[in-house]
């Protein structure tokens, strides 16, 4: 399933390209992308579990980006 999400206070380029090297790192996660122009991530995981894998994703965008709200 591939959805996409607004962000907000996504500060700089480089979190930006931290979160999205993260995301991809997570189980189930089969491709992912996050612009800082456009505050914008696409995501695109296992359907059965994306409920779970989006609470990954919120947490490991936290750790690099504690600001940043991902709208769902």
């Amino acid at each position: 399933m591939k959805k996409k999400f607004k962000l907000q206070d996504l500060d700089c380029a480089n979190c930006a390209a931290k979160m999205e090297d993260a995301i991809k790192k997570i189980d189930g996660v089969n491709d992912a992308s996050v612009s800082f122009m456009a505050q914008k991530m696409t995501v695109d995981a296992d359907d059965a579990r994306f409920e779970e894998i989006m609470e990954e994703i919120v947490k490991v965008c936290k750790k690099v980006e504690p600001d940043c709200v991902i709208e769902r």
